[in-house]
């Protein structure tokens, strides 16, 4: 079995430079770690993980703490693209990435509990915000290294990455104000997540800033899922007095809206306009192409990676709330001439 001393010796190292290069030290230089990981390969050597871990008191592993329902989540390119950002930068640290999913909130604090005291991870990644989150308070009370990809407030110990939510949605609804709009809905996600509740709030200050009242059948509740954006038509589009324009939570459930325009006999945009979050490869795909805002969803991912890595190998947090850039793509679903209804 070959060992670190046969690895250093061949090397020309001592054995805990090559210890240094295995939990990829900052301190060994560039060609040391090249050379050492070459005759690792040539040598046919594998760490013992478990053993290391047990040393080092560290597992070299992340848990991705999936929202419920999980099934849900692969159906939403914005996750995958969250995903994409957090893998390379996880990978490129060095960390093995878990991904924890739960049937029930009970279920989802008796894992993490398990993850976080058993220390069989290093740090969380929290892919949703909720209103009064119980597992944001369960890793608070533990000060486990945690980021979360949303908002939290009153847990300075949780690192949050985020859009600035409220400004964005303020900036698409300010788009549709400024095409002569007037009657502008709101299709929205689930009312428990800090994301929904943002959005509607920038939707709100555009409108009241304008001095226009909202119809409270112009808002309606739906999923991040496209079949959700569809049903929501067979309503809003039937109220005595409908929208001209829709803003909608996520690209996926904007291509249901779409569908459910069409086959209501809706034209977009010369009947009604959309404009849409995330920003996804397909938006620009979709006929017509869907005006969209750009949150840097891959940027979201690397950015969480990289500030809990940091957390846990410096012990040093960022600022508590960290915000991405957003922009407002401007594609056909929202730019044409305003269909006048009486």
């Amino acid at each position: 079995m070959v060992t670190i001393k046969d690895i250093a010796k061949a090397a020309g190292v001592s054995p805990s430079t090559v210890s240094r290069v295995i939990s990829n030290h900052s301190r060994i230089s560039k060609a040391t770690t090249e050379k050492v990981k070459r005759i690792m390969e040539e040598m046919g050597y594998h760490p013992n993980v478990m053993a290391k871990s047990l040393v080092s008191k560290t597992t070299k592993t992340l848990a991705i703490v999936l929202p419920r329902p999980a099934e849900e989540l692969f159906q939403d390119f914005f996750f995958g693209e969250l995903l994409r950002g957090i893998l390379a930068h996880s990978t490129k640290a060095g960390y093995d990435m878990l991904l924890a999913a739960a049937t029930s909130p009970a279920d989802e604090q008796d894992t993490i509990s398990r993850l976080v005291l058993g220390r069989r991870v290093d740090g969380v990644v929290l892919l949703s915000s909720r209103q009064n989150d119980p597992l944001i308070k369960l890793l608070a009370k533990h000060e486990f290294p945690t980021v979360l990809i949303g908002r939290t407030e009153g847990h300075d110990t949780i690192i949050s990455v985020d859009t600035d939510n409220v400004q964005a949605s303020f900036d698409a609804t300010t788009h549709m104000l400024n095409q002569g709009h007037t009657k502008i809905g709101f299709v929205i996600g689930p009312p428990n997540l800090t994301v929904s509740v943002d959005r509607l709030a920038g939707y709100r200050k555009a409108m009241e800033e304008a001095g226009l009242t909202i119809n409270p059948e112009w808002i309606v509740d739906g999923e991040f899922l496209q079949h959700s954006g569809y049903r929501a038509m067979s309503f809003v589009m039937n109220i005595p007095d409908p929208p001209t324009a829709l803003i909608v939570i996520d690209d996926v459930t904007a291509f249901g809206v779409l569908r459910g325009l069409n086959e209501l006999g809706f034209q977009v945009p010369h009947d009604i306009s959309l404009v849409s979050f995330n920003n996804i490869a397909l938006a620009e795909l979709a006929s017509p192409a869907i005006s969209s805002v750009d949150i840097s969803t891959y940027q979201l991912g690397y950015t969480a990676s990289h500030l809990l890595v940091r957390r846990i190998q410096e012990n040093l947090a960022s600022q508590a709330r960290n915000i991405i850039p957003h922009r407002l793509v401007v594609r056909e679903s929202s730019i044409k001439e305003i269909h006048k209804r009486g």
